[in-house]
């Protein structure tokens, strides 16, 4: 069963708002997969709503997968509280989502700002990723002084934008849109981008120039597949690549589109992305092989 989005959107699977105690009341859309199949979970991007950066790729990655995605805090219809927006609380949340929902490993998938939210997954609930798929984005976002300054302008715009005229807001969110909406989808995109938290969202961008996973990256111990969106000029291709680099035995591909590939150039996206899941799950498959074998050889000896 599928429901319309504000404005004639694009079809997508039913959704519903789920209470997390002690966190607060999120959205979650769920499309089952093949029996048995592993569940990817997706982690969208800064400014957007899960809608609006995965409503292209539900339909390819249903044929092999569960699929869950989320709204995260501040973003669409996700968590609305007066702390501070920080991205181990939207990695805590994807975990509370799954402990609500009976659901015990996952293949997170983040794109840009869900790429670090994925990582911290990775090391705050390490039992529960088996695998990661990281796309458009990178270890660390601002490096430079300059590129520091710019993520704590933010911070203090989100301070702030709690005494902001709610008009004032929305429109500060348009001309955000305006950078990073599709080719197809404009009005409902912006009426879905009208539900964020402007104050919580101009936060997660001083977050985003905190973030840093140098130090720890090269410890990601699952099979992880990293998409390099090569024309990008808002996380940059190097930065891209060296998040790869870290990562041991990390699995390339390539998608030649800037940084909203995944909608403005779908029908090349999607394709790869698929791809690249389908090698986490292989790879996967074939660890758990071994260690069973590994097993049967030390209880035969």
């Amino acid at each position: 069963m599928t429901i319309k989005p504000i404005d004639a959107g694009p079809d997508l699977p039913a959704g519903h708002a789920l209470d997390l105690p002690g966190r607060g009341t999120t959205f979650v859309r769920f499309s089952a997969g093949p029996a048995g199949a592993p569940t990817i979970f997706m982690l969208h991007g800064w400014t957007v709503s899960a809608d609006i950066t995965f409503f292209p790729v539900w339909e390819s990655l249903t044929q092999h997968f569960n699929v869950v995605s989320i709204d995260h805090r501040g973003h669409g219809r996700g968590i609305r509280n007066k702390m501070p927006f920080k991205l181990v609380d939207c990695a805590d949340d994807v975990a509370a989502v799954c402990a609500q929902s009976g659901i015990d490993s996952i293949i997170p998938f983040g794109y840009s700002m869900g790429g670090p939210i994925a990582q911290l997954l990775w090391k705050r609930h390490r039992s529960l990723v088996s695998g990661l798929v990281l796309a458009a984005t990178t270890r660390i976002f601002a490096s430079s002084a300059r590129e520091r300054r710019n993520f704590q302008v933010m911070g203090a715009m989100g301070l702030g934008a709690r005494a902001l005229p709610t008009s004032l807001l929305h429109e500060i969110g348009g001309k955000i849109l305006a950078k990073r909406t599709g080719r197809n989808y404009e009005e409902w995109a912006l009426a879905q981008i009208n539900r964020n938290d402007w104050r919580m969202i101009l936060e997660a961008g001083y977050e985003l120039g905190r973030f840093d996973s140098r130090e720890w990256a090269h410890t990601i111990d699952v099979p992880t597949s990293v998409i390099i969106t090569t024309q990008d000029q808002l996380v940059s291709p190097l930065r891209q690549a060296n998040l790869a680099g870290d990562i041991p035995n990390a699995q390339v591909f390539e998608v030649h589109s800037a940084h909203s590939g995944i909608v403005t150039s779908s029908e090349i996206f999607v394709p790869t992305l698929l791809e690249a899941c389908l090698s986490v799950r292989d790879r996967i498959g074939s660890q758990h092989s071994t260690l069973v074998a590994s097993t049967r050889r030390r209880a035969s000896s």
